[in-house]
């Protein structure tokens, strides 16, 4: 009788990697595995691969390929990144981390058809054992505050996701799973929050690092903040002009202060400037394509918008990828990283082939268009399945060595 086993065998977190086997099968049987999980929008992620059994029965995922299906060759977790989902242009993405994604594996005779030989189901989190969850309504802040299990004191770290505004946790939960205190900050289209104000305040994101700070349970000389797309030029000002940031991650990034007039002090950093007729859509699908939106970052008539990075006395980890089509973000990031290095900053820059703009945590698939509620869009991202897989996988070993690093000063490691 066929049987089917996921590693880790319990619960575990998202960003673990996937290990599945099958025993009981005839030798050189060929079956289909099929992974699925429902979000909690009900849309259905799957994906299924084709593999053949081993000599004694037997298939390990990790070491089969995978013949035909969701994706080819030998990926341990093909079926995770591969998923795609039952409505367009859907982005998977975990609203609620207190409660875990229900992974459903089913093996299939030949290429998929009748019932299931066999099936299990596996928990996958985004909050790890211990790891507390509290909302942070505090003053003008709208934020939520994950603490790792213990006393610490542990670094803080400030979370900003980009322009698609509301509260993002599912980062911020991972980054406490693994040690550090985080606080996710939403500053648009949140609550009481603005879509898109007509400027923001750089004392607004201080408010929350100061908030971090005076946590009995954070190092407050241990602080980095992390951001993507419009948070990551955010994160750029944040450690530039607020004291005591010693590491700031830019993903998918500019060096230039995006689309909000930015206050700060008696200083206002305008948005870069932009010319909206080169806007591109596509004629059948209706994606958006504003890669070319952004004047270029080289011509000094943007510079006025530059966030002044060689003023900031932080470390930095830049992450892009090349098929972004949300905006140039390897170019803006080249130049960003040319001013730090100009400056003898220390400044570390990973750009990968065939990776688009949403660079998550590992193994959530890739969206490469969905919608962006403020702009009422489709929004086309970018990026190729399996690069941008690889992508992601090495990205996140690359933040959290960046953070344990610069905030933990441990030597450097490559494993979770």
């Amino acid at each position: 009788m066929p049987r089917i086993s996921v590693w880790p065998p319990s619960a575990c977190l998202y960003d673990e990697p996937l290990q599945v086997t099958v025993q009981g099968l005839s030798p050189g049987q060929e079956v289909t595995v099929r992974a699925a999980l429902e979000d909690e929008s009900g849309v259905v992620f799957q994906a299924r691969g084709v593999f053949r059994a081993g000599r004694s029965g037997e298939l390990d995922l990790s070491r089969a390929p995978s013949l035909g299906g969701s994706y080819a060759g030998q990926e341990a977790s093909g079926l995770l990144w591969s998923m795609e989902p039952d409505a367009p242009f859907w982005r998977l993405a975990k609203r609620d981390v207190s409660s875990p994604f229900w992974l459903a594996f089913e093996v299939y005779e030949g290429r998929g058809a009748g019932s299931p030989l066999c099936s299990c189901r596996s928990a996958r989190s985004f909050l790890g054992q211990g790891v507390r969850r509290a909302p942070v309504r505090e003053g003008r802040l709208r934020a939520t505050l994950f603490l790792p299990p213990g006393p610490g004191p542990f670094p803080g770290i400030l979370d900003l996701y980009g322009s698609g505004g509301g509260l993002v946790e599912y980062r911020a939960s991972l980054l406490a799973s693994r040690g550090f205190v985080t606080l996710a900050l939403a500053y648009l289209a949140f609550e009481d929050l603005p879509v898109f104000p007509e400027v923001l305040d750089l004392d607004y994101f201080g408010e929350a690092v100061e908030f971090l700070k005076k946590q009995e349970q954070v190092q407050s000389t241990r602080i980095g903040v992390i951001g993507i797309s419009k948070g990551a030029d955010l994160a750029l000002a944040v450690a530039t002009f607020w004291p005591g940031i010693q590491a700031a991650v830019s993903i998918s990034g500019s060096g230039l202060n995006a689309f909000i007039p930015l206050q700060v002090k008696d200083l206002t950093i305008p948005a870069h400037p932009f010319d909206l007729n080169r806007v591109k859509v596509n004629s059948d699908s209706g994606f958006v394509d504003y890669s070319e939106v952004l004047d270029d970052p080289r011509d000094p008539a943007t510079w006025p918008s530059r966030i002044p990075v060689e003023k900031s006395s932080s470390k930095f980890l830049f992450l892009s990828g090349q098929d972004d089509k949300n905006w140039q973000s390897e170019l803006y990031c080249r130049e960003t990283v040319r001013r730090l290095q100009e400056s003898g900053r220390h400044v570390e820059f990973y750009c990968y082939p065939g990776a688009g703009h949403l660079l998550e945590p590992p193994y959530l698939p890739l969206c490469f268009a969905s919608r962006h509620k403020p702009l009422g869009v489709i929004m086309l991202w970018g990026g190729m399945q399996k690069e941008h897989a690889k992508a992601q996988e090495d990205a996140w070993q690359r933040i959290l060595t960046f953070f344990r690093q610069h905030l933990l000063d441990l030597p450097v490691k490559s494993n979770l």
